[in-house]
């Protein structure tokens, strides 16, 4: 990485009004100085989409079954869903992990539902989500997908994620992280009646109760006890990504979530993290103002899978461009002087 003022002060020389092209001028000075280079790249580039279960589902707080997670799983695997389609359309691949798989070495002691995506987590409307324990094998299991990326020659990173019920998660994690009242926090996440809303608002606001009295004595254990398997993935992920100088660009409100955990471990997680949108999750404005992030889009986004990250990747070419592309001023001017 590079002081960002390298960057800033070298656009400031280029053949254009000062700061005339904005939040672009924003996206090039935070690519620049995290890739520590007036010449970025953004290719080849990947998109990590952590898939889960989660126990909570057969509480009510949605309206789509759990079943719905691993037909999505086989959907992204086929190309054929949303996030598939963006990144194809911008030339990312795209590696999706199953994030529940990895939970087959978890300590006997843990209890977890059986689903076809891996274990799910249990329930956190009646017990911890999951063990500490587990928490660090999901985290080790993003820090792995970022270490075959790098392996890859990756040199941009988007984190995205499929899992039904982890809104529910994520608005827990987000009122735990930032000391809000969670009610709220809690959205419709993919879709909601009053009544699973409000049983959705019930489940958090005794969740986050419960991890509160634990937070102080053990906060890995308060946040496992809200989390899901692919949020803690992420989290890894992002931390990974921050250790290696590798942009990772943030999608929607369960990446805010894994963003605040992130942070939680590790105080230097989110130095190389781009917050791509602002969701229209109501604990996403919440978490990205507390993690210090100014989103670059706000369109209402509410899918996940990564697509709200996947859709700056032309912005970062753009930002790139303008850094390595554009005459300086001084070469303008010399050269109008001389004709």
């Amino acid at each position: 990485m590079i002081d960002p003022d390298i960057v800033a002060a070298h656009l400031d020389r280029l053949a254009k009004p000062k700061g005339s092209l904005g939040r672009l001028e924003d996206l090039a000075v935070r690519l620049g100085s995290i890739q520590g280079t007036l010449a970025p790249q953004t290719k080849p580039r990947r998109l990590l989409v952590f898939a889960g279960d989660h126990g909570v589902v057969a509480d009510g707080v949605g309206i789509w079954p759990q079943a719905v997670t691993a037909a999505m799983i086989g959907v992204i695997a086929s190309g054929r869903a949303s996030c598939s389609a963006l990144a194809a359309a911008f030339d990312a691949s795209v590696v999706l992990v199953d994030v529940g798989s990895v939970m087959s070495a978890a300590p006997a002691g843990d209890v977890y539902r059986d689903r076809r995506v891996g274990r799910g987590t249990a329930s956190l409307a009646s017990a911890p989500a999951m063990t500490s324990d587990a928490f660090w094998l999901a985290w080790m299991a993003g820090q792995a997908a970022v270490a075959e990326a790098r392996a890859d020659g990756m040199r941009i990173l988007a984190v995205g994620e499929i899992g039904i019920g982890n809104t529910t998660a994520a608005a827990a994690l987000i009122a735990l992280g930032c000391e809000v009242d969670s009610d709220a926090l809690v959205g419709s996440g993919a879709g909601a009646t009053d009544e699973t809303l409000q049983r959705k608002r019930d489940v958090v606001r005794g969740a986050v109760a419960r991890a509160r009295d634990m937070i102080e004595d053990d906060p890995v254990a308060a946040m496992a006890s809200v989390a899901g398997f692919e949020i803690v993935a992420m989290a890894g992920a992002i931390a990974a990504a921050a250790d290696a100088d590798l942009p990772v660009i943030l999608d929607g409100v369960v990446s805010g979530a894994a963003a605040i955990v992130a942070q939680a471990v590790d105080p230097a997680a989110l130095e190389t993290a781009i917050a791509a949108h602002v969701s229209a999750e109501p604990a996403h404005a919440v978490a990205l103002q507390r993690l210090g992030l100014v989103p670059f889009l706000d369109w209402r986004l509410r899918l996940g899978e990564g697509t709200g990250a996947l859709l700056i990747l032309p912005m970062l070419d753009a930002a790139a461009a303008l850094l390595v592309d554009v005459a300086k001023l001084d070469e303008v001017i010399a050269g109008a002087g001389g004709a």
